[in-house]
This record gives C-alpha cells, structure tokens and sequence, in this order.
C-alpha cells in the first residue's frame, strides 16, 4: 500500500509495539504531528514543557519497563535540545529512539532556518544514527533502529528525516518486528576457567552493576550470591538488582559507598564483577582498588573487559545467560569465616545520620516505610541523590532511576513523568534538590496536563549541596555560587504550575504529608527544608583508594 513517510512513521512504531511517545511538535516534523492526531487512539503522545523533558521521560519510561523509549522533536532548536537526554540514555545504556525532522532535502548544507546537522551533534552519544533522506528507505531505517536500540548493550539511536520525505509516498509492507539476538561470545573454557575461580577463592565479593538489571538477571544474582556464599555490592546503577534487605547486601559500593563495601572489596580474594564498567566512582585509584584479589569480569560489551581495570579472567555475554550457566556448574561453597568478618564490618560502620532535626536521610526512610518499599524512585543529581541510594532499600529492579554516567541535573522529573506513564500500578517518586529542580521544573505543567499522579520532592537546603560540601572539604569554606537564597517560594511555583504543594520543616510533618500526596492521586510536590549543611557520608576524596573512605567521626576525630 502507499503510504506517506509520515505515515511510515506511525505504523514503524505501532509495528514496534509503542504506545507512547514524548515530544514537542514544530515546522518540520508537522507531517508527523499530523498523523499521530489521526492515530491517538492507538499511541499516546505527551506534550512536555521542553523537548528535553521529553527525552529525559522517554528515558525514564525505557528504565522504568525494560521496552524503547520514544521521543520526538523538531529541527534546529528542537534536535538540539534533545541532546542531554541523548547523552543521559547513552552513558546508562538506555534503550531510546529519538525522531526528530530536519528542512527539506534541498535546503540541507545552506544554513537554512532552523537546519541543525542533528545526526553528526549526536554520534558520539548514540548507538547509531540516521539522516533518512529518500522515503523508500525510511521503514527500513526506523525498524534497524529499534533493532540497534535493544540489542546487546542498550542505548539510544537517532532518526533525523527531512521534511520533504515525511510528505513523500512510497509502497508499505508491513514486518513482524526482529527479535534481538543474544550476543554471547563466551566457549565452554570460559566458563569452566571462571567456575574454577570461583571455586578457589576464599574471600569472594560480588559487584553488581546496572547490567544486572539491564538483562534480568536479579533472579540468577540471586542463585548465584547464594551457592558462592559471597556478600554482595553494588553501584548507582545496580540499584535493586539485589535485595537490598539482603543479609548479604552491604551497600554501595564507591565514592558514597558504605564503608562495608569499600572495606570488603578491598579486602578480598576474588572481586566478581556482573555487569559493572568499573566507573571512576566507584573505583576511586585504579592502582589501589582491590589490589588484593584477582578480577572476574562478566559484561555483554567486550569493550569493557581490561578498559579500566585488569582483569584475571573474563567472560564477555549477556549476564542472564552467563549466571544461568555457571549456576548449574558451581559446586555449593561456604565461606562462614569471610562472611562473619563482612558481618562485623556491617555492624561496625553503619549509615548514620543525625536524629534531632528533619534530613534527607529520614525523609527517605520515611518514604520507604510509608510505602512498603515499593515505590518507584527517581532522582536529580548531587547530596539527594546518594542519600537517596543510601537510605532507601530497592528490593526490585527497575525501581531506582537516576543518571549515573552523566549526572544530568533536571533528569528526575521528567524522568519520573516517563516512568510513571509506564508503570501507573507504581508509586512514583522524585527526590530533587532545590538546584537541580529550578532546571526543569517546568515539566510539572506536564504532570498536571495530564494529571500524572507523580510525588516531587524537593530536598530544600538552599545551597548547591554537593559542590557546597566538596567547597567545604576541599576549598576551605569558599562558597563561589552555591548559595541559593532567594526570593523563588517552590511551593507557590508548583501550585502555579497546576499541582498540589506542602512545605514541610519537621521530622513529624514527613509521613503525613507523603500519605496526603499518595491518597491525592494527582500531582504533588513536597518541599523539605533541611539544614545547607548537611553532608553525604561515607566519602572517598576524588582519585583516592576506596579503602581510605572516611565519615563524620573520623573528621572529628582528626
């Protein structure tokens, strides 16, 4: 059948299974504007406030169900606004499209009005990218681009089309869309060189990465903690993949990790690595960090095998099929003295905060009380962010959206939009900072446009909080332009903005507040106002060993 390239468009995603996309419309992708009115019935689209919400939502919606988010936008502007969200999604491995219109062919290369090269602005943070300039290739493209999006390490892939080619026809097949294959490149010597290992070691730590969520593997993770008898850490980014109620579990390992973890993995024989890219953060001085244990690394991307740390031995596939294997290999082990020794080390160093006055620490233990543990959390980036990771404990996966690799401040809210679109059976929650929410607050006119009963809470302490806390350490209390005092009353943005808002300055006042927000059903925002001192602890200073992590105590104790 002929169809128009717009067209194409439409029936690409409904043959992909999309139900919703995010974006905002413009001159050149009016064409596909057009036709996504005359199908919303079959696909959703929300309008943010600004098209990097909208590439922050898609985002938060791929993380949040596994599937590939959509965004679309226009050119110029409009391309180049996605490219924070392109970049989020790439860092993290974030299965996403973004589709966005270019002018017509004619005008390309002439600095004509609103021309932006979109495609050669993002290759660096994309997986792949496309400038479709013929229709007769556009069902093509968008269907390899899908494929690229979801096959072997995630992430997202960009469409630019010129104007003229969404007005273009040309013959449609329909296509049963590709199953991604599985890209295991391990051999049977692998396995049983990594199962010998395993079998020899003493002191075995597991280092969960955001792989582990990525394939699906909490359940092997799981199996496999269980038969090594080993503790279990894990990053930002593998938040939930292990029960972090767990009697193995110590917490995050790295820069804010627990001093469990950092001491643990420091000290042990055989550090097993699942789905970890074994980032700066969390390794602090590559010459120190678990210098004394041989390294199994278990990743999909063979690019990440020896990129920052030398391994002993590697096995390079998909971290479900790999764990599903060497779980029917490994022999029970029982390691009661190491296991003992991680439990002390537990019960010696444990988070603390302070207990007399309001904090974030508490607002999340409140929040993971109130709601059993079974909220969806998102985060902006700084001191929330890790208090966040801290003080929460994920017992799923896909419950803990934040941006690790890039630390995009902004991503929280439009990611929590996009997650809650999502998953609307989850409570859906984001913990801002109060800088970090002044940069993309107005995606809460989004939340209220569609009444997307999404939580806001925003960590109040008037200052910049992370690099206040690094000015204080590090720079000797020089506070250059992380002072937010200033007239902008959050509360009173929010209600503006369509939303219900409640200031809340006391300990007493948290869980009230957050049971009004959740029986509301409709979008909230929960400002707390905490003390601009407040510090994340434990911390390891920048290039540093992980062993040297340090708290409040041992500063006072200086």
């Amino acid at each position: 059948m002929q169809l128009t390239g717009a067209e194409i468009v439409i029936e690409c995603l409904k043959e992909q299974g999309v139900d919703t996309v995010f974006g905002y419309p413009g001159g050149t992708i009016l064409n596909v504007y057009d036709e996504l009115y005359k199908h919303s019935g079959e696909i959703r689209h929300i309008l943010t406030s600004h098209e990097q919400g909208a590439a922050h939502a898609a985002d938060g919606y791929a993380r949040a169900t596994g599937r590939v988010g959509v965004c679309m936008a226009t050119s110029g502007p409009g391309a180049t606004n996605l490219v924070t969200g392109i970049a989020t999604a790439y860092m993290d491995s974030v299965p996403m499209v973004a589709i966005t219109a270019n002018v017509n062919l004619p005008l390309l290369g002439k600095d004509s009005f609103q021309e932006v090269d979109i495609a050669g602005v993002t290759m660096p943070i994309t997986k792949h990218g496309y400038i479709v300039k013929d229709v007769n290739i556009l069902a093509d493209t968008l269907r390899k681009a899908f494929k690229i999006a979801r096959s072997g390490r995630p992430g997202p892939v960009l469409v630019d089309i010129t104007k003229d080619v969404t007005a273009g026809k040309c013959e449609f097949t329909p296509m049963t869309p590709d199953v991604p294959e599985v890209l295991n490149r391990y051999t049977e010597e692998d396995l049983e060189k990594a199962a010998r290992l395993l079998e020899s070691a003493w002191k075995p730590f597991i280092y969960l990465g955001g792989g582990a969520i990525i394939s699906g593997a909490s359940e092997y993770v799981r199996e496999f903690a269980e038969k090594l008898d080993a503790p279990v850490c894990d990053t930002l980014m593998g938040k939930g993949a292990f029960d972090g109620r767990s009697e193995r579990y110590t917490g995050m390992i790295g820069m804010h990790g627990t001093k469990a973890s950092n001491f643990g993995v420091s000290e042990c024989d055989l550090l097993v690595a699942l789905g970890a890219r074994f980032s700066d953060r969390v390794i602090g001085n590559p010459a120190t960090f678990a210098k004394n244990a041989k390294v199994l690394h278990i990743d999909i991307d063979a690019a990440e095998i020896g990129k920052n740390i030398p391994v002993y031995a590697s096995i390079t596939g998909d971290l479900s099929c790999v764990l599903k294997e060497l779980n029917r290999r490994l022999n029970r082990q029982s390691h009661p003295e190491w296991m003992a020794h991680i439990k002390e080390l537990k019960e010696k160093y444990p988070l603390k905060y302070t207990q007399d006055k309001l904090s974030c620490p508490y607002v999340m233990e409140e929040i993971d009380r109130v709601t059993g543990g079974k909220a969806l959390i998102t985060t902006d980036v700084g001191q929330h962010q890790m208090w966040a990771a801290q003080y929460y404990k994920y017992t799923e996966p896909r419950t803990f959206l934040s941006s690790g690799g890039l630390g995009t401040m902004g991503y929280g809210l439009g990611a929590c939009i996009g997650a809650k679109v999502g998953r609307p059976d989850k409570i859906c929650i984001n913990i801002a900072g109060d800088g970090c929410f002044r940069m993309n607050m107005n995606e809460l006119a989004t939340a209220s446009r569609y009444n997307i009963p999404i939580i806001q809470v925003i960590i109040n302490n008037h200052v910049l909080g992370m690099v206040r806390q690094w000015q204080t350490l590090f720079y000797d209390h020089r506070y250059s332009q992380t002072v937010l005092q200033d007239k902008v009353d959050f509360c009173k943005v929010s209600e503006g903005l369509g939303c219900a808002a409640i200031r809340v300055t006391t300990r007493e006042e948290v869980a009230p507040a957050l049971e009004k927000a959740i029986a509301m059903q409709a979008p909230a925002v929960i400002e707390c106002v905490i003390p601009e001192d407040d510090k994340v602890f434990p911390m390891v200073p920048a290039g540093a060993p992980i062993s040297e992590a340090f708290d409040e105590d041992d500063l006072n104790g200086r």
